[in-house]
């Protein structure tokens, strides 16, 4: 689990500023798991999506993410990995193949998280930020996400990361805008890690 606990310059959870907000959702917490529930909740409530909120600042570390409250799915999931690590609890990055949207064919990158807990082992949860159509909540050991792969092709990205992918590294760093990013959204066909072949 050694991986899923480390700080890096994306998932820094050493920046003082994530360290003392995830030391304030845990504190007094009986267990694990209620301190991933209150992470998780903290994260998909009270940091917006670009997206959703027409936000143009672009965020991928999780002390960025934390100091703006702002970021896409990808920047959120960076910012709950890194509350989660900063408690000792084990998290990855995990990621679904979507379609953009019914009047858009693109296929793109969803970031979510998986938690390690000590009652369940690997649980996922999607802290992108709920709104109508979109419901997701921590209701373990049942998988609330919110988006279920369902379209020829679509699908859950096998595994779980302990950094993000480069293409989503690249895609929030070089882009200046929130609707570059939007324009920029990185399929997986593009990476090396999961290769097109595993979808069928």
């Amino acid at each position: 689990m050694k991986e899923f606990l480390k700080s890096s310059d994306i998932i820094d959870w050493q920046e003082p500023s994530v360290l003392a907000k995830a030391r304030e959702l845990a504190a007094g917490a009986a267990d694990d798991e209620i301190v991933a529930q209150r992470c998780f909740l903290w994260v998909r409530d009270h940091v917006r999506h670009s997206s959703d909120h027409r936000i143009p600042v672009v965020t991928c570390s999780a002390s960025e993410v934390l100091q703006h409250r702002v970021g896409y799915c990808y920047a959120k999931a960076h910012l709950l990995a890194a509350l989660l690590r900063a408690s000792g609890i084990p998290a990855a990055l995990c990621y679904q193949r979507l379609q953009l949207s019914g009047t858009d064919s693109r296929f793109i990158l969803h970031g979510l998280n998986a938690v390690y807990l000590r009652r369940y082992g690997w649980y996922r949860i999607d802290a992108r930020g709920n709104k109508p159509g979109v419901e997701a909540a921590f209701c373990a050991p049942v998988e609330r996400l919110a988006y279920s792969p369902t379209a020829p092709g679509e699908c859950d990205v096998p595994g779980q990361f302990a950094d993000p992918l480069p293409e989503i590294v690249d895609v929030l760093t070089r882009c200046a805008t929130a609707d570059e990013v939007l324009c920029a959204l990185p399929d997986v066909s593009s990476t090396t890690e999961v290769p097109l072949g595993s979808f069928s």
